[in-house]
């Protein structure tokens, strides 16, 4: 969208909802015309691209126009959920190139896997348009330095998909850390203890009919086909995934630090930004199978930001069928008076001897976040999740932690340079070695 048509979408926006306050003042509903809505274009049809698939389509104030998919098994499904949403199909590509391309749409949203994040963002924000990019930001940590560099040069609104932001649930549970009812908060914490299963050592095979694997791979090097490769398993191989930190961990460490970052205020502390430190330990002590990634880890990372030092810590045992705090997954926050523990439905915050300081509780749809999106592309106002000031350091706590479970030591970060200091060997784990042609890393 050009900044002419821009303005003019807003204006549009701004007169739509005069008239929308004048039609619902006589009690009647207020429609959005068709012609006023957001215009987005999905890349992805299946996953979390169908939950975003659903939720935007439902949205009165989108206009879902198309989809993208190098699947063709997957693409239809999303075409017909969309379709039964808004009561029009949107049109069907293979090729994710042509959304970006087409100059009637307004925004882009990302359901890939992490290794197709970066890409479409950043050629995304080059063609002027806004963008909705599920977590973690990229790949690797230079890759969401260049996305948020794109998003910087081309002044657009980015989201990233950690929607636990944009929930009352953690809205309440921030107003309440405010409070300063916890004391002086130093520690956090974040953890994943559900339970998920192995995935075996599958042979390699021949790709589906209808699907463009050559497009599937690539950034990545080129691999023959195997089912650990492709949908829903991609994740746990460092070509394409962040395993389970860069999965589920992203969102409790992202839950951490706006809890935290809440109690910095409270305290007058400056509020926690990069780690200055990083370490991890652990590795593959359950399962025996295909993964990369540990199943059991513990990563500490330290804060030393104006002389408050602060702690965070990050345990997953993903082979564990019980709760940890009353949890499966969750973040908590720790003080002299008192703690508070957060779930994927409730918190609770608990005194001294155990009682009750404050509840809330909240689903966590993504709903409100597209509606957040939604609102920030008109007002031109940070979204909850912001990929620069919030979605960037979340997806860096993933992909540090990685590194330092690989390498095996404490590794010190530089925030200014986002690089690690005096470390070779992870600081090459910092991007791929070599980017798979024509999928090259665009330059902003």
């Amino acid at each position: 969208m050009t900044e002419s048509s821009r303005r003019n979408f807003l204006q549009r926006s701004s007169a739509l909802t005069t008239a929308g306050l004048v039609v619902a003042k006589f009690g009647q509903a207020a429609a959005v015309q068709s012609s006023e809505r957001v215009r987005v274009g999905i890349i992805g049809a299946g996953g979390r691209a169908m939950s975003l698939i659903n939720s935007f389509s439902s949205n009165a104030s989108v206009d879902v126009v198309a989809i993208a998919d190098l699947d063709a098994n997957r693409l239809p499904k999303g075409l017909a959920a969309a379709e039964k949403n808004q009561q029009h199909r949107p049109r069907g590509e293979g090729d994710f190139r042509r959304l970006i391309d087409d100059n009637t749409i307004d925004a882009v949203v990302i359901g890939t896997p992490d290794h197709w994040h970066a890409i479409p963002t950043i050629l995304a924000c080059q063609a002027g348009k806004d963008v909705y990019v599920e977590k973690p930001d990229g790949h690797n940590i230079v890759e969401g330095m260049r996305m948020v560099a794109a998003m910087r040069k081309h002044k657009r609104i980015v989201q990233m998909g950690s929607q636990h932001r944009s929930t009352k649930r953690l809205q309440t549970a921030i107003e309440f850390v405010k409070s300063g009812k916890l004391g002086r908060c130093v520690v956090a914490k974040a953890w994943e203890s559900s339970k998920q299963g192995a995935i075996g050592f599958p042979p390699d095979g021949t790709p589906p009919a209808g699907v463009d694997y050559e497009m599937w791979m690539g950034p990545a090097p080129r691999r023959p086909f195997n089912v650990n490769r492709f949908h829903g398993r991609w994740r746990w191989l460092h070509d394409y995934g962040t395993g389970d930190l860069g999965n589920d961990g992203v969102h409790r460490l992202d839950m951490a630090v706006a809890l935290l970052n809440a109690a910095c205020e409270a305290q007058g502390d400056q509020q926690v930004g990069f780690p200055s430190s990083i370490s991890a330990h652990g590795g593959k002590w359950y399962f025996d199978d295909a993964q990369q990634f540990p199943d059991t880890m513990q990563v500490t990372y330290d804060y030393a930001a104006g002389g408050h030092t602060k702690m965070l810590t990050y345990e997953m045992r993903v082979w564990t069928p019980y709760r940890y705090l009353g949890h499966s997954e969750g973040a908590a926050v720790f003080g002299d008076r008192g703690y508070i523990v957060m779930g994927n439905s409730n918190w609770t915050a608990y005194g001294r001897g155990g009682q009750v300081l404050g509840q809330g509780e909240g689903d966590s749809h993504e709903a409100p976040h597209v509606q957040n999106f939604i609102d920030c592309i008109k007002s031109r106002q940070k979204p909850y999740c912001d990929l620069e000031t919030v979605g960037h350091p979340a997806s860096v706590l993933c992909h540090a932690g990685n590194i330092a479970a690989r390498v095996g030591r404490t590794l010190k970060f530089d925030p200014r340079l986002e690089v690690f200091l005096g470390d070779d060997e992870a600081n090459a784990l910092r991007t791929r070695s070599a980017y798979r042609k024509p999928w090259t890393l665009p330059e902003v």
